[in-house]
């Protein structure tokens, strides 16, 4: 018989405030440059954080088993990835929690708390799911998210960003083998230790850091072709979810471009404010969304100051001018999933030297394909050099399938920058 520490709604567990002190709490491997961060923020808020690295195939078979079939890919893996967890031994299935985030959107990233507490009820019925959002969901089983916890997040992505751009412009260069990931240790190791230390106020400093860790770093001088990745954020940045997407395009001589995680953060935000607009929402809500859009606006225009300032590494696209890129190919209005920043992503990239794109895409993820194939015709027709290919995701889908697709996309790019 389990010890149930937990309070009990609709027959499934409750996380409560009490439990901080108690459980351990599993974070899904889905944004591993980011996560690793937020993580060290967390546990700095007192919560014992602890993110998951298991991406074997049986996370996959797990997470078929305990959900059906018709569900989206990202869901079917964090299910895999939680059971999998639970079942190594290695948790207090009675003092362990999981995590979740939630956007509040139509996307059905939001409605994944309810098949993950039916998938782990059956075994682990003493184990509750903790959901992180800002709009006022799950409240019974929730992390209070307040002004300050916001913003430490909010810098964690911004550090997670300049660690993974910097990243993907030395790994493809580097003149020593692994220098380039000691450099990321490096600069992850910096930036935990000043948030042990809560020096969060000099965010500006420990980006310069940052940057400098990297550009210490030898390359040779080569040009490769830059490959974007665009698309559904689990299988745009999740390793297991992409089957480790950027590593197979270095290894296949190319620099992967991702776009800024702070990107995906405020088209959520700027969409609750665009709600007022197209929508009729409520004003309050909407002018409260524009302050915290501002502040982060601000602050993702300093760090892409820095970077310009340096000289060393490209900088991310600035928020704004994906809003402008959106507006030649698809309405703001349309936020489902994803939505327009899918096109604003491919048109920038196309826009800036980045002509070759990965859109990444669940098999069935209905918002997807409709933002990322459904504008490809027209973004085509605005760039008649970009070289798209859409692959699918799915656990039926083969790894060779997938990569020969991407690599005919890559042969056709070296063949165009032999011919120029």
């Amino acid at each position: 018989m389990d010890n149930r520490t937990c309070d009990y709604t609709g027959g499934f567990p409750v996380w409560d405030k009490s439990m901080k002190a108690t459980h351990t709490i599993l974070m899904p491997d889905m944004l591993p440059w980011h996560f690793r961060i937020m993580q060290e923020v967390l546990k700095r808020e007192g919560y014992n954080v602890e993110l998951l690295k298991n991406r074997s195939r049986t996370v996959v078979d797990e997470g078929l088993k305990h959900v059906h079939n018709d569900t989206c890919y990202p869901c079917l893996c964090i299910v895999g990835q939680y059971i999998d967890a639970l079942k190594s031994g290695k948790y207090d299935v009675n003092k362990t929690a999981l995590m979740i985030t939630q956007t509040g959107g139509g996307c059905r990233a939001s409605n994944y708390i309810p098949l993950i507490r039916k998938a782990v009820a059956n075994e682990f019925p003493a184990v509750p799911v903790l959901s992180v959002n800002f709009s006022g969901l799950e409240k019974k089983s929730s992390m209070p998210v307040g002004v300050k916890l916001l913003s430490r997040l909010a810098l964690a992505i911004l550090y997670g960003d300049s660690i993974m751009w910097c990243y993907n412009q030395t790994k493809p260069y580097e003149q020593v083998s692994g220098a380039a990931d000691a450099a990321r240790d490096r600069a992850f190791d910096a930036v935990v230790s000043r948030i042990k230390k809560g020096g969060y106020s000099k965010y500006k400093k420990i980006n310069r850091e940052i940057i400098a860790e990297f550009a210490s770093v030898k390359l040779v001088k080569e040009k490769k072709p830059k490959v974007g990745i665009v698309g559904e954020i689990y299988v745009k940045y999740a390793p297991l979810g992409n089957n480790d997407l950027e590593k197979f395009l270095i290894s296949e001589g190319c620099e992967p471009v991702l776009p800024a995680l702070m990107d995906f953060v405020m088209y959520c935000i700027i969409n609750v404010v665009n709600d007022r607009r197209f929508y009729g929402h409520k004003p309050a809500t909407a002018f409260v969304y524009n302050i915290v859009y501002k502040l982060l606006k601000r602050m993702q225009k300093n760090v892409i100051k820095q970077f310009v300032e340096d000289g060393s590494f490209e900088p991310v696209h600035e928020f704004e001018s994906l809003r402008a890129y959106a507006d030649k190919v698809l309405n703001q209005g349309v936020k489902m999933g994803e939505g327009w920043l899918i096109p604003a992503e491919m048109a920038a990239l196309a826009e800036t030297g980045v002509p070759n794109i990965v859109c990444a895409q669940p098999f069935g993820c209905l918002p997807n394909h409709i933002a990322g194939n459904g504008a490809m015709r027209t973004l085509k027709t605005l760039y008649p050099d970009a070289n798209i290919v859409a692959v699918d995701y799915d656990p039926s889908a083969t790894k060779v399938n997938q990569e020969n697709r991407i690599k005919l996309m890559i042969a056709a790019a070296k063949e165009k920058a032999a011919d120029c």
